[in-house]
């Protein structure tokens, strides 16, 4: 890899997308170091108590942990110069990369690389491709943006990550940033194409171009966005996935439980049964997604059927905490309308009333989706649901907060729902424990804040003794 000997200070080393890259950049021989703002207030300590113990060092958010010119600062664009770490690694003369631009960089020198691209569901098919590679010998190394459980052992607790020999990389790629144009991958997954952080123009032309690029591309024959994009793009090898008729890689006979899932998928010109442990036909669809990358780097489509069903999720996705008093929590990273509605069909093909707490993630995300945020609640939840958003992310900045967390409850009253705007987190899961019944569900939605997992278990703990 081309980041040994060298020194990387990551700016948010906590981060779900910073702590797997620099895990996979020590890994490959570099000197790793960083600061973060939660290190800072005192959240999260295990996972930074981990982190020492791997041997990173860490600093207070001040510019102390940068005392070299020749430490590269990783940190985000849209960082401003005031901050103390940049403005420290600016004096001394730092190179400075953006942790997409280092990790293109890592992938880009792999000799195999599968990315996988798409508005939702990345993490979850870069997991199960990770997770059949392994099982299949390739030992690959593995960037995600969440904790993958099969990987999951007493010295990575947070493994979001894997490093392997193998010679093949496996990662998520970010459209939001439009970092994905950066990646030139063999094998490029497109899952979806469809509202997030950016205009469906832009999206077409990122995925388009991360599309061409590719030797082999998996596509979605169910997405109509795809499908159309695939169809004006001239692709060396496309493999289409879906439900639809004309699949290459189809499933049929679908099998929906609670917490599970199974489908018949014929590829190839034979049928496999597949069996897997995490429900929903959006994680059917990631499935076949998954298989088909693997089949394209030679895994026989058997052999990942039968790995797959050894798949044990993804912390945060659909993450059952578990059950108090006949009320279950859920745990999940659901923030734009896609993944939300993936999420409530999935809870909403069994009975029970449910109680879908959201906290958005910035005040940027409600202007540009919060529309299209409460149609998705007021749509898939009835008169006997829920809906209930404290305030949102805020760790300060000049961004707008004339839109709030009431704009999207008030649109939901409006369509005819329930829906509750509750400021402060705290006061919105004591409001959940007060109200939560048997036989109740209760969702806990929201991206970018670790502690969101932290507050599930509380409500969890609440319940048990209620």
């Amino acid at each position: 890899m081309m980041s040994k000997d060298k020194s990387y200070y990551f700016c948010g080393i906590g981060g779900s997308g910073m702590l797997p890259l620099a895990m996979i950049v020590r890994e490959s021989g570099a000197t790793v170091s960083g600061s973060d703002r939660a290190l800072d207030q005192g959240r999260l300590a295990a996972k930074f108590e981990w982190l020492k113990e791997k041997g990173v060092g860490l600093f207070a958010q001040d510019g102390s942990g940068l005392t070299s010119g020749d430490q590269i600062l990783i940190a985000s664009a849209a960082i401003e110069d005031t901050v103390p770490d940049v403005a420290k690694a600016n004096s001394l003369g730092c190179a400075r990369m953006t942790r997409a631009e280092l990790l293109a960089q890592q992938f880009n020198a792999s000799p195999r690389s599968i990315a996988i691209g798409g508005t939702s569901g990345k993490s979850t098919v870069t997991g199960m491709i990770g997770w059949i590679l392994t099982e299949a010998g390739l030992d690959p190394t593995i960037m995600n943006g969440a904790v993958m459980k099969n990987f999951v052992v007493d010295d990575a607790p947070f493994a979001s990550s894997r490093v392997g020999d193998g010679g093949i990389m496996v990662s998520e790629v970010d459209e939001s940033d439009g970092s994905i144009a950066l990646f030139d991958p063999e094998i490029a997954v497109l899952n979806n194409v469809s509202l997030d952080h950016k205009s469906l123009e832009e999206l077409r032309q990122l995925f388009g171009d991360f599309a061409s690029k590719a030797n082999h591309c998996i596509w979605n024959l169910d997405d109509a966005e795809t499908a159309a994009l695939v169809d004006g793009l001239e692709l060396r090898d496309a493999i289409s996935f879906g439900f639809s008729d004309g699949a290459d890689f189809q499933a049929t006979d679908i099998a929906e439980a609670p917490i599970s899932s199974s489908f018949t998928l014929w590829a190839e010109g034979n049928s496999f049964p597949v069996a897997l442990q995490v429900p929903g036909r959006h994680n059917i669809a990631n499935a076949l997604a998954a298989i088909a990358a693997a089949s394209a780097v030679g895994v026989p489509v058997a052999a990942s059927a039968k790995a797959i069903a050894r798949f044990n999720g993804l912390a945060r996705r659909f993450d059952v905490v578990g059950t108090a008093n006949e009320i279950s929590v859920i745990d999940d990273f659901g923030h734009n309308p896609d993944k939300i509605a993936a999420t409530l069909k999935t809870m909403k093909a069994f009975p029970g009333r449910i109680i879908a707490f959201f906290q958005p993630h910035g005040f940027g995300p409600i202007h540009k989706m919060g529309a299209e945020l409460a149609e998705v609640f007021a749509e898939l939840l009835d008169e006997n649901d829920c809906v209930i958003l404290c305030d949102p992310v805020y760790f300060g900045g000049t961004v707008d907060r004339s839109i709030g967390s009431d704009s999207i409850t008030d649109a939901v009253k409006a369509s005819g729902g329930h829906a509750e705007h509750i400021a402060d987190r705290e006061d919105c899961g004591a409001h959940i424990v007060d109200i939560a019944r048997p036989g109740d569900r209760i969702v806990i939605m929201g991206a970018r804040d670790d502690t969101l997992s932290l507050f599930a278990s509380d409500i969890l703990a609440k319940l048990s003794v209620k």
